[in-house]
């Protein structure tokens, strides 16, 4: 995703109350819709114990003061334009999502990237950089901005930037895809040697990564879409071979560098490449399996075997994104989206969830996505050790409460669940319900007060209606529960709750 795309959508706070605070005239809302079904939530602390990794309730572009105000332990800097940052020219092109233009992102001399990273320091998180895998970063516009697709050489296009209408969307006006690029209008060459002056900067400004510095860096973005998103520089679909080797060469000139930095990728987009590479995908080779194995297991097989040859491990972090396909991430609040809302999270740890979208229709497992035990059950197989992260998610209906108590499951399945990192993407606009939703697990009363970071077993009889989520605080002891009421606010009902605490 891109910056461009950042939702900044206000909402409303969702009153946890036995009584909502907006009610239908009575006379409009049906007997049979008035109360909910009684929900009781079973809370065990002697079961399924076990450890909650904060960065599970990282984040990313936020401010230092919402990163502080929500007690964020990870901030991000991501999406399609982090993936061509050039530290020598401080530029980020930003591809198909606006215009593949090279546009400054500071004043020169890395200033945007350590703004950056400064920020995110000073509102108590670690920020996480995003690497340039490709042979090309971005050039910086002194004095105007620079694109891939100038109309005055390659001709009228479909689509021109309405601020600079010579920079065009590289599609002619027949409808196809401009090929014959040239990098060099907008890009500077790039390679693991160019990257590792921007290494070197990092750790002589802020400290290595046991010493005050950066801690995490990811490699790379989408992967499987750069034939799209960045088809400027990269027209052709991703071969794994070739991602195997770019995730090696730069992952080990940041270790060589900083022993002790956390690589992150392959930061895969979604379903589809989970499972093949992105030259497949082109070629609509559905069914390609490399040794006999899909592209994520391959891919950490692969890793796996060279870390066996050099004795020094690359990726400590297996992270992939996952956004919902059914429609959720938008606006759409009607009455069948917020059910479906209520449900999909269920994709995130149910083994049983057919998944409710075009995945289903894919045939792979069913369509069931099972995404946090995939990833283990991947790990474990290929890769045992590395631990696991989505980088990025995000449910959607920010503007509206469904997408607070969806953001609330989101969370507190993270930590039941066992993922070891997390950023949302974005961060909510402060004060609107989902950034309290977000607040509610972290610093609740504005002094520190948070869930807990042990986890311990809360059971319902139906997730799509009411989750919980039960912890131990290891500051003073203190039991926590999280109860998240799914029922919509439309239909007008009370939702009676019972705890049982053993």
């Amino acid at each position: 995703m891109s910056r461009a795309e950042i939702m900044r959508i206000h909402v409303r706070r969702n009153a946890r109350k036995r009584k909502p605070a907006r009610r239908e005239p009575l006379a409009l809302v049906p007997l049979e819709n008035r109360l909910a079904p009684a929900v009781t939530v079973t809370v065990d602390a002697t079961a399924n114990v076990h450890p909650i990794d904060p960065l599970i309730y990282g984040t990313a572009y936020a401010t230092s003061a919402q990163l502080s105000d929500l007690n964020i332990p990870l901030n991000r800097d991501g999406g399609n334009a982090s993936d061509t940052y050039s530290f020598q020219q401080d530029a980020t092109n930003h591809g198909n999502d606006w215009y593949f233009e090279s546009i400054a992102s500071g004043s020169g001399n890395g200033q945007g990237m350590d703004a950056f990273v400064s920020d995110a320091l000073a509102g108590g998180a670690q920020p996480s950089l995003t690497l340039n895998l490709f042979d090309w970063a971005a050039k910086n516009a002194v004095s105007s901005t620079l694109g891939s697709f100038p109309v005055n050489v390659y001709g009228p296009q479909q689509g021109v930037d309405p601020y600079n209408t010579n920079l065009g969307n590289g599609v002619t006006a027949g409808g196809q895809n401009i090929t014959d690029t040239n990098p060099g209008l907008d890009y500077v060459a790039n390679s693991p040697a160019f990257e590792q002056v921007w290494i070197q900067h990092l750790i002589a400004t802020f400290g290595d990564s046991q010493h005050g510095g950066v801690q995490y860096y990811t490699m790379g973005n989408e992967p499987g879409l750069w034939n799209s998103t960045h088809r400027d520089i990269h027209p052709a679909g991703d071969t794994l071979p070739e991602l195997r080797d770019r995730i090696i060469a730069y992952a080990s000139m940041v270790k060589s560098l900083d022993p002790g930095a956390q690589i992150l990728g392959p930061d895969e987009w979604g379903w589809t490449n989970y499972f093949i590479s992105g030259a497949d995908a082109a070629a609509q080779n559905w069914g390609a399996t490399y040794n006999g194995l899909n592209a994520e297991a391959w891919l950490l097989d692969q890793l796996r075997q060279h870390d066996a040859t050099t004795g020094t491990r690359l990726l400590d972090y297996f992270t992939l994104h996952d956004y919902p396909q059914g429609g959720e991430f938008g606006n759409d609040v009607s009455q069948a989206t917020q059910l479906l809302r209520n449900q999909s999270t269920r994709q995130l740890w149910d083994p049983t969830y057919v998944d409710q979208s075009w995945i289903a229709s894919t045939g792979i497992d069913g369509g069931k996505v099972n995404l946090i035990n995939r990833m283990k059950a991947w790990v474990n197989t290929y890769y045992p050790g590395t631990k696991i992260g989505i980088t990025e998610y995000n449910w959607g209906a920010e503007g509206h409460m469904n997408g607070a108590t969806t953001q609330a499951d989101i969370l507190g399945i993270f930590g039941r669940e066992g993922l070891d990192l997390a950023n949302r993407w974005t961060t909510p606009d402060t004060g609107t319900p989902t950034y309290l939703a977000m607040k509610l697990y972290r610093n609740y009363d504005g002094a520190g007060g948070a869930f807990g970071d042990t986890s311990i077993s809360a059971t319902v009889p139906n997730p799509d209606q009411v989750s919980a989520f039960a912890s131990v605080r290891s500051t003073d002891g203190a039991l926590t529960i999280v109860i998240d009421n799914k029922n919509l606010l439309s239909s007008g009902a009370s939702t009676s709750i019972t705890v049982n605490l053993s």
